[in-house]
């Protein structure tokens, strides 16, 4: 996040926002860019691709299912609305950390003590790595303790659109978010990469909220697609994944996809129309 805060600094911040006395180090401006950065992004991510996503790849037939609540889409929204600066607290806290230096976040290829190979692998460790933690913290939010005070709120969505993706209870929406920003402190990662890494995950779970259940035949039982966590909205006990299913078969929470089996939400509307 560093890279974002110079260039801010660098463009507009100084000495458009801040006088030029104040320093671009000192780490409370830095605490307060961030935070103005850090929801800006989320903002612009999250009404960009979403609303890219709800116009051109959201099905509308299915606003028509049963379980399309009133307003919907308005309610996903101001919930998600609501609910990003309260998130954005304690992930400014990590990204700030970030900034003075205390990840293992580099600058250049040469600092990676395995080059270019080594850039490419911390992708995949980064998806392994966080799919795997989010399945076990989402399986935890799932736990009635849990449940009723953080995690009910995004399940409030049976059917739900792209705009969905950011609607969470603040407490569930920063703990699912955590090993993004964890992964960091653990493990080298170039700044550029984490950058993009942190665009495609925002973008990822929105596609996952999105209704669009193609997936290439052959990976229908390796990614978590769309299909797959409607399923989780619908069933409630299935398909704790981000990107694969991996982790739901090894803990025995996978459910292949009702809409691979002709019982999907379509499916449904249709079979409603024909009566």
């Amino acid at each position: 996040m560093d890279l974002v805060l110079e260039a801010a600094d660098r463009n507009l911040l100084t000495p458009y926002v801040y006088p030029s006395s104040w320093p671009e180090s000192e780490p409370f401006r830095q605490l307060l860019s961030l935070f103005v950065i850090t929801n800006l992004g989320a903002l612009i991510l999250y009404l960009l691709f979403g609303t890219l996503s709800y116009y051109f790849i959201f099905d509308h037939k299915l606003m028509k299912h049963p379980q399309f609540l009133e307003n919907q889409v308005r309610r996903e929204i101001t919930y998600a609305l609501r609910s990003l600066p309260w998130i954005s607290v304690p992930t400014v806290a990590l990204f700030f950390a970030e900034v003075r230096g205390y990840s293992k976040l580099y600058d250049n290829i040469a600092d990676s003590p395995y080059g270019w190979p080594g850039v490419f692998f911390s992708m995949l460790s980064f998806l392994f790595f966080t799919d795997m933690c989010i399945y076990w913290i989402h399986r935890g939010l799932h736990h009635k303790f849990f449940y009723k005070r953080f995690h009910k709120p995004h399940h409030l969505w049976k059917i739900a659109t792209p705009f969905a993706s950011h609607a969470f209870h603040p407490v569930d929406g920063f703990m699912q978010s955590l090993p993004y920003h964890v992964y960091p402190f653990l493990f080298p990662l170039h700044k550029v990469t984490y950058l993009g890494l942190y665009i495609f995950v925002n973008v990822w779970t929105i596609s996952i909220h999105d209704g669009d259940y193609r997936v290439p035949r052959l990976l229908r039982h390796i990614i978590n697609g769309s299909a797959h966590h409607t399923d989780h909205h619908l069933y409630f006990d299935y398909n704790y994944g981000q990107y694969f299913t991996l982790w739901d078969k090894i803990g025995g929470s996978y459910k292949s996809p009702t809409a691979f089996e002709g019982k999907g939400p379509h499916d449904y509307l249709r079979k409603l129309q024909e009566k």
